[in-house]
C-alpha cells in the first residue's frame, strides 16, 4: 500500500504534518478530511528511494531519527511478534505508536515492502543509514531460524547496552571537559586583559625586568594581537592531522600508535576486545555463521590493525583452524579472551563465553575511564595553580626589586 506524506490544517488553523497509508492519492486526501483536517499538500514516498531520501525527509518533517528510537522500536516489534501477531500487522501497530514522523515514514515504507512479498531483511537494507550490517544480518538469521522475535529482542538489548556505555563515558568526560574549557578561557582573559593593565606600570621605569616578567609581557602581547592567528594555526594543525589520519597510511600509523603507546595501549586493547566480544557473541547467538560474523565484526572494531588480524582469522578458519589457535599466536587480543575462546570452542558455548568476556571487559573499560577522568581534575587544578602562580610571581618580582632599590 502506498505511503503518503501530508501537510494539513486543523480546524483551529494549526499546521499538521504526518504520514498516512492509502490505496491512492484520492483515498489519502479523503482519509485526512475524515480526521477533521484540511489537506494542503500530499506526496507519495516509496521504499525504493528511502535510503537516498532519508536525510531530506528528516529535514522536511523537522525530526531526525536517533538510534535510541530504533532500539525502542525494535523492542516493541519483538514484543508484538512474541505475542503471536504476524509481521505486517505488527508493523502496523508499531507505526501507530511511533511519534517520530520521520521514523513513522520509514516504518510505513518497510511495511509496504514486506506487504508486497519482500523479506524484512530486504526492506531494512533499503535504509542503510538507520540499520547497520550487524542489524540486518541478525534479522536475516532470525528469519531463517524462525526466531525473529528473539533476535529482535536481543538486538534491542545489544543496542541499549552499547548506548548506556557510551552515555556513561560521555557523562564521565563532561565535567573534565567543562573544567578545561573554563580554565583556558579564564587564563586567556587574565593574560590578555588583566595582565597588560598591571604590567603597564613597569613601562615608565628604567628598571631591567626579570625574565619571567618579560616572558609574561611577551605572551600577553602575542595573545592580544595575534590570537586569531593562533586559532587559525591550531585549527590548521588539527585539520592537517585529521586529513592525514583519514589516509590509509595515516590511519594505520594512528591505530598502531593507539595499540602501542604506554598509558593508552591497555585501554585501547580492552575497548576493542569488549566491542569484538560483544558483537561477535550477539551475532553467534542469533545464528549467524562464525566466518560471516567475523567479517561483520572486523568493520566495527574501529582499528585497521585489528581488522586485518580478524580478516586473517577468517582465512585460517576456512582452512580448518580454530579461532583460539589463531588469536593465541597474535599479540593484540588479551590472553584471557583467547582462553575463554578456547573453552567456548571445546564446550560448544563460544557465544556464551564471548558474552561473559564482553561483560568483564566492558566493566574494566568503564572503571579505567572513570579512574582516568578522576585523575584529570587534580591535574587541571595543578596546571591552573602553576599558571596562576607564574603570573603572580612575574608581577610581584619587579615590585620587590623596586622596593629594594627604594630602601
Amino acid at each position: 500500500m502506498p505511503v503518503y506524506e501530508f501537510t494539513a490544517l486543523t480546524t483551529s488553523g494549526k499546521k499538521l504534518k504526518g504520514v498516512i497509508e492509502a490505496d491512492s492519492l484520492t483515498v489519502a486526501r479523503q482519509r485526512i478530511r475524515n480526521q477533521g483536517n484540511y489537506p494542503v499538500e500530499i506526496r507519495e514516498t516509496t521504499a525504493k528511494t528511502a535510503g537516498s531520501r532519508l536525510p531530506l525527509l528528516s529535514r522536511q518533517l523537522g525530526q531526525s531519527i536517533r538510534q535510541q528510537e530504533i532500539h525502542i522500536a525494535t523492542r516493541q516489534l519483538a514484543t508484538l511478534l512474541g505475542a503471536g501477531i504476524p509481521l505486517v500487522p505488527a508493523l502496523s501497530g508499531l507505526i501507530e505508536q511511533t511519534t517520530n514522523r520521520s521514523l513513522k515514514t520509514v516504518l510505513a515504507q518497510i511495511k509496504d515492502a514486506v506487504n508486497e512479498g519482500n523479506a524484512l531483511t530486504s526492506a531494512l537494507a533499503e535504509h542503510p543509514r538507520l540499520f547497520s550490517k550487524i542489524y540486518i544480518n541478525m534479522v536475516r538469521a532470525g528469519e531463517a531460524s524462525g526466531s525473529l522475535d528473539v533476535v529482535l529482542d536481543r538486538l534491542a538489548e545489544f543496542g541499549e547496552n552499547q548506548h548506556a556505555i557510551r552515555s556513561r563515558v560521555k557523562a564521565a568526560l563532561l565535567y573534565p571537559i567543562f573544567m578545561a574549557v573554563v580554565g583556558v578561557v579564564v587564563l586567556f582573559l587574565l593574560i590578555t586583559f588583566i595582565v597588560p593593565s598591571i604590567t603597564s606600570v613597569f613601562e615608565g621605569t628604567q628598571q631591567a625586568l626579570p625574565l619571567p616578567t618579560l616572558v609574561l609581557i611577551g605572551l600577553s602581547t602575542v595573545l592580544k594581537q595575534f590570537w586569531w592567528a593562533l586559532l587559525f594555526a591550531v585549527g590548521g594543525i588539527i585539520a592537517a592531522v585529521r586529513w592525514y589520519i583519514a589516509t590509509p597510511d595515516g590511519r594505520r600509523r594512528w591505530d598502531t600508535l593507539k595499540l602501542t603507546l604506554p598509558g593508552v595501549r591497555d585501554l585501547s586493547i580492552k575497548t576493542a576486545s569488549a566491542r569484538f566480544s560483544r558483537t561477535l557473541a550477539s551475532l553467534l547467538l542469533s545464528g549467524v555463521p562464525l566466518i560471516t560474523a567475523l567479517q561483520i565484526v572486523r568493520n566495527i572494531v574501529d582499528n585497521v590493525v585489528l581488522a586485518e588480524q580478524i580478516n586473517e582469522a577468517c582465512d585460517e578458519l576456512e582452512k580448518g583452524a580454530s579461532l583460539s589457535q589463531f588469536f593465541k599466536g597474535g599479540k593484540w587480543f588479551p590472553p584471557m579472551l583467547v582462553q575463554m575462546m578456547a573453552v567456548g570452542e571445546q564446550s560448544g558455548t563460544l557465544d556464551t563465553m564471548l558474552a561473559k568476556a564482553a561483560d568483564s571487559y566492558e566493566k574494566e573499560v568503564e572503571a579505567k575511564i572513570l579512574a582516568l577522568t578522576s585523575m584529570i581534575e587534580p591535574v587541571m587544578i595543578l596546571s591552573m595553580g602553576v599558571a596562576v602562580s607564574f603570573i603572580v610571581v612575574s608581577i610581584l618580582l619587579p615590585i620587590f626589586e623596586m622596593n629594594q632599590l627604594i630602601r
